[in-house]
């Protein structure tokens, strides 16, 4: 005979805890996306998401040719700012795990209005993101082998840029195909990628630690004597720079907007959402400082075009460095998955309270998969639509990106300043029991705003050089981040107004009383 498990024992194995379904019932909601993921799966979400060996691939050439080596400074100081965001979202996570959490939480402490904005900016930016990720094949495989360029030879204008769409394209069709088949599919595929992308990078950096040539001293005071004669000097230059960081450090929330799909939400999303900060903030540095310590050459030119690709085969020789190299391709496979996964429960969420056309299409939950099928597919095309039209962009990589990430800080702030306000005025109460800043609340909080809003600003600053580098200067192209966000908040939020206001509400099928 066995002892009875205790509610904790089940709680702990992964099995449904009676409370996993409290926060659903508060707002409205029945459940209908079956509990599937453990701890796992939830930490896989948000580091993949934040996708380390992504983003620093990707984006490490353009924090050298802003910054020189001492742009690495701003990966410590994104990370600052970005874990003030992510305790604010700890607490909310605890108390409301729920799908799409951004546009929830901000639904939750600002109201109707405020929480249809910040869902509609994340939903958009998710989309652009979807495609600004899958862009990164393209700076991984023609290094790998010159045969992934299937468009010229690459040494035309548009080469590139035309061969990351097609590339991209097909990541994005096979996204699609493996969250639209449930999430038990997309959590297996995300998990061992995890796994594959967190073996690879500790082995990275032990491999780089052996080939060691210069101290870090000298690494992290070496500017390259960028900013020179600028106003700001190389202040202005770092502050570019510190892009590159930016555009790697979110996403952490995907943790928790999967809370639908997870065994015991409360208590799992919040420790997934530091974990995954903490551990890409970790690997990420040490990936970044002893490459910087260990490339042959630190003034190469090389440094600003092949990025850590180029430092990778240049220190590791070509054998090893393209083992690397496909790693980092399955690190871009498993970040395009929990982008769209991410963004599909965000469409969900939103369409299960008629926040959007068609909702009650989009809030079908399919029988089958147990997952809402249509936002996958809605998503996909939309993100292939946005690779196609910017077919021809040399600048392809840095503007798509850019807007990308700042919708996605704006979305942000709109979940962190209405919780400030609600803070303020004593009505934000932590779950009982569950994660709490306590008296660190209210700093923090006002932290995560203020490092919001100014990293906003910094992202969409009309730079020539991020957002013009190429061809004849237009005003247009240099404020395009501005001109774009602002066409995307207030033409969306004027459709909501006028149209889409009048119809909300949870939908019938999807109230906590449906049968």
């Amino acid at each position: 005979m066995t002892a009875e498990p205790t509610g904790q024992d089940r709680q702990d194995a992964g099995e449904g805890a009676p409370h996993d379904d409290a926060s659903l019932a508060e707002l409205g909601y029945r459940p209908e996306l079956k509990r599937t993921l453990g701890n796992f799966h939830t930490f896989a979400a948000g580091i993949s998401y934040i996708s380390i060996l992504t983003g620093t691939f990707q984006l490490f050439y353009f924090g050298i040719a802003f910054g020189g080596p001492a742009y690495w400074w701003s990966w410590p100081m994104v990370f600052a700012g970005q874990l003030m965001v992510a305790l604010c979202f700890c607490e909310l996570a605890a108390r409301y795990p729920v799908a799409g959490s951004v546009y929830n939480w901000a639904k939750k402490m600002g109201g109707p209005h405020v929480g249809w904005l910040g869902g509609w900016m994340m939903m958009t930016a998710t989309m652009v993101t979807l495609s600004a990720v899958a862009l990164a094949y393209q700076i991984t495989l023609p290094q790998i082998d010159p045969w992934f360029q299937f468009v010229g030879d690459g040494s035309g204008e548009n080469d590139a840029a035309a061969n990351a769409v097609l590339l991209g394209t097909v990541l994005i069709l096979f996204s699609t195909l493996v969250n639209a088949f449930g999430v038990q599919l997309m959590a297996r595929i995300n998990s061992a990628g995890v796994f594959i992308e967190l073996i690879a990078a500790v082995a990275l950096i032990i491999f780089l630690a052996a080939h060691i040539t210069r101290g870090p001293g000298t690494v992290l005071t070496d500017t390259w004597g960028l900013g020179a004669g600028d106003t700001l000097g190389y202040f202005g230059a770092f502050l570019t720079a510190s892009l590159a960081s930016a555009y790697v450090m979110y996403g952490f929330d995907t943790a928790s907007s999967l809370g639908e799909e997870s065994h015991n939400p409360s208590r799992n999303a919040p420790r997934a959402i530091l974990r995954a900060l903490i551990a890409s903030f970790v690997i990420g540095g040490l990936i970044l400082l002893f490459a910087l310590m260990a490339v042959p050459d630190l003034q190469s030119e090389e440094l600003a075009t092949g990025g850590l690709q180029y430092v990778v085969l240049e220190t590791l020789g070509s054998t090893i460095g393209e083992i690397f190299l496909w790693c980092v391709v399955v690190a871009i496979t498993v970040c395009v998955l929990a982008v769209q996964a991410a963004g599909i429960r965000l469409m969900f969420a939103m369409a299960r309270d008629n926040n959007l056309p068609a909702g009650s299409a989009l809030a079908r939950v399919s029988p089958r998969f147990r997952t809402p099928v249509i936002p996958a597919v809605v998503i996909g095309v939309v993100g292939v639509v946005i690779l196609v039209v910017n077919i021809n962009q040399p600048q392809i990589f840095s503007v798509i990106t850019s807007i990308a990430i700042i919708m996605i800080y704006v979305a942000y702030l709109m979940v962190t300043t209405p919780m400030l306000i609600q803070r303020l005025r004593g009505k934000w109460q932590p779950r009982e029991g569950a994660f709490s800043l306590g008296r660190l609340g209210l700093p923090i909080n006002i932290l995560a705003v203020l490092w919001g809003a100014a990293m906003s600003l910094n992202l969409a600053w009309p730079r020539a050089e991020v957002y013009n580098a190429t061809g004849p200067q237009h005003w247009y192209l240099r404020w395009g981040a501005f001109l774009f966000v602002g066409i995307v908040a207030l033409g969306g939020f004027a459709y909501y107004w006028f149209v889409q206001r009048h119809r909300t509400g949870v939908l019938a099928e999807h109230r906590a009383d449906a049968p």
